[in-house]
Formats: C-alpha cells, sequence, structure tokens
C-alpha cells in the first residue's frame, strides 16, 4: 500500500486572530455538503502535530516523547482519494493505511453519531501509551490525556481561521474503532473530530 502523499507546506498566519477563534469556536455537528481541500487537510494536520521547529511540534507533549498518531478519513476531499491517511509530522506527509471510505463505519463505531458520517472528513488522534509511561510510569497515563487536549484544541482553533466547523467526540466502541481503522495492538483511539463547512462562519 505505502502511498506517501506529500502535503503543502503550512501557512502560519491568517486574518483570524487567536482571540476571534476562541470567540467563535462551537461544537458543529452538521455541514454543507461542500468538500474540503487537500490544503486544508494540511492545515489541519499540522496543527494537530506539525513541527513548529526542528525538534518541537504545534502541541506539548511530557518529556517531547509525543505519544499520539494521527488520522484522517477522508471522503469528500478534493485532491484525496476516499481513505484513510496516517500523518507523519517530520516530512508533513500522510500515507493511506485503508483504501475506502471508512465514515459508515466509524460512525456504527461511534455510537451512529450522524457528525461522523456526514463531515467530508474525519481526524482521528490515538496513542502509543508505551511511549510516555516507559519514562513516566503510570503518572504518564494522565499526559497523554492532556496531550490530546491541547493537540484537539489547536485543531477546534485552526479549523475556524479556515471557515470551517468541528466537533470533539469520545464516546465510541474502542473495540469496533480499532478493528475499522485496523490499527497496531498498542495504539488507541482517544478523540474523533469530524471537520466541514458550516453556515454559520
Amino acid at each position: 500500500m505505502n502511498k506517501n502523499i506529500e502535503l503543502s507546506q503550512p501557512r502560519h498566519d491568517s486574518n483570524v486572530s487567536i482571540e476571534q477563534a476562541l470567540m467563535k469556536r462551537r461544537s458543529v455537528r452538521s455541514y454543507k455538503p461542500d468538500p474540503l481541500t487537500i490544503s486544508d487537510i494540511s492545515q489541519l494536520l499540522w496543527s494537530a502535530q506539525g513541527l513548529s521547529s526542528s525538534r518541537y511540534r504545534t502541541a506539548p507533549s511530557a518529556g517531547a516523547l509525543y505519544p499520539l498518531e494521527v488520522y484522517i478519513a477522508a471522503g469528500n476531499v478534493i485532491g484525496l482519494d476516499p481513505g484513510m491517511y496516517k500523518y507523519y509530522p517530520h516530512n508533513h506527509q500522510i500515507e493511506i493505511t485503508v483504501t475506502e471510505d471508512i465514515r459508515p463505519e466509524l460512525c456504527r463505531a461511534g455510537l451512529s453519531q450522524s457528525s461522523i458520517r456526514s463531515a467530508p472528513a474525519v481526524m482521528i488522534f490515538c496513542a502509543v501509551f508505551e511511549r510516555v509511561t516507559g519514562s513516566y510510569g503510570r503518572r504518564g497515563i494522565q499526559y497523554v490525556y492532556m496531550e490530546v487536549g491541547h493537540a484537539i484544541q489547536n485543531v477546534c482553533l485552526q479549523a475556524i481561521s479556515l471557515g470551517l466547523g468541528s466537533v470533539v467526540i469520545g464516546a465510541f466502541n474502542d473495540a469496533e474503532m480499532k478493528h475499522v481503522m485496523k490499527l497496531d495492538k498498542d495504539e488507541q483511539p482517544l478523540l474523533l473530530l469530524p471537520v466541514g463547512k458550516h453556515g454559520d462562519f
């Protein structure tokens, strides 16, 4: 499979201030049928875990151990075939891991929450806990949850600057989600983030 796709370079400024993004951030569960673009996907992924320097990423991580793995399930994205893609921050690329639109299966695993099915793309945040617990013991589990909170808020605010809406979803069947995503046994799904165009922005 191993089809790597190089993403466009992320933009580092916009016409939306951080204060405006904070004011406009809401949970958006319904979306226009308009597609996203691969440029949108590039920016969203960078905001989640992209490099902000040669070593550091956009979200803080205990000991700079970076336990998160970020995926995107694309269904209606200009420039991307339907499927699931894994993000690689160091070269700002994605690799297709499932070659079909899995949003319906994600929706079923997500307790039939319709925003998962209707959004043109869904970001999925997973973690390899052992990357952190190896250094910090059980305390590392808390650090992972803190980190995913930082990362997903980054994306929620980045979505606002792109004129997009999103909603954080934490209710799903873990075993079903892992099966649908074909995750390695050490990767655990943590949160989903459907994202799409919303009429109020």
